[in-house]
């Protein structure tokens, strides 16, 4: 696969649809998010159509609407109709949400097609899962402050699994997998209820851009109130981790300094 791929209705799709609460049966929902750290911004093209224009590194689009079938979508350079960095055909199937994630250096983008859950968290829970989109960082485990590990092993391309947890404030740590070594504290980690969010680890571990979280509300109880996509979320979410150069990194997870039910 390749590159920051996704699917949008030919011509001009709303990008802004994602305030709908409810997934038509007939629809798929898709976004792009941006993680290739030595990338410019890019346009994306769908069956021929612009769907996004002018997306930078860490950019995280809204999601949007379309029916289900199979897109050809190919990613240029802002402005520019060549080179094609990215193509290929995305099949998007009825009542399904999709996170298409563009990672890997440019001389390798590629893009890792993710298959969202956003429905919604039992009465006083939030739902997180994590991606690793640093192609130097190694692998992770996402724990609470001395406590059991809740993400094991998170490789580059890969995401976790979502994982339901208490609303309220805790305390992270990401250690390197398999030991318990402390890469980077993450305290007062804020998760509101009702509320899906999807951590992504991007940037360079050994370089620039640094290695760095960037958290998106993927699904909230109100939509209206959804932050712009790709900022961090107030202070109650994760915001930016810079991650120790050569130490491992990542980060994303959800942790507890409460109990925490799976």
């Amino acid at each position: 696969m390749k590159r920051f791929l996704l699917g949008f209705s030919t011509l001009a799709i709303a990008i802004s649809m994602f305030a709908s609460t409810a997934l038509a049966a007939d629809k798929a929902r898709v976004r792009v998010v941006h993680a290739s750290p030595d990338a410019p911004a890019v346009d994306v093209l769908v069956n021929g159509g612009k769907a996004f224009t002018n997306a930078p590194f860490k950019g995280i689009t809204k999601y949007a609407e379309l029916d289900a079938g199979t897109y050809n979508v190919q990613v240029v350079p802002t402005g520019a109709t060549s080179p094609v960095v990215i193509k290929a055909d995305l099949p998007l199937k009825a009542g399904q949400d999709y996170t298409v994630v563009a990672v890997g250096k440019l001389a390798n983008i590629e893009p890792i097609v993710l298959t969202d859950n956003n429905a919604a968290p039992a009465a006083g829970k939030a739902h997180v899962r994590f991606v690793h989109a640093s192609p130097d960082a190694p692998a992770v485990d996402i724990a609470v402050k001395g406590g059991p590990v809740l993400f094991a092993n998170v490789t580059f391309k890969k995401a976790s699994d979502y994982l339901p947890v208490n609303a309220g404030a805790y305390d992270l740590e990401v250690r390197l997998a398999g030991t318990n070594n402390v890469a980077l504290a993450v305290p007062g980690v804020k998760l509101d209820s009702g509320t899906v969010y999807t951590v992504f680890a991007m940037g360079l571990a050994g370089g620039t851009p640094k290695l760095e979280a960037v958290a998106s509300v993927d699904a909230m109880p109100t939509m209206a109130a959804l932050p712009k996509s790709g900022e961090p979320i107030a202070t109650s979410t994760l915001v930016a981790l810079g991650l120790l150069v050569g130490a491992s990194a990542l980060s994303a997870g959800i942790a507890l300094r409460r109990r925490l039910v799976a």
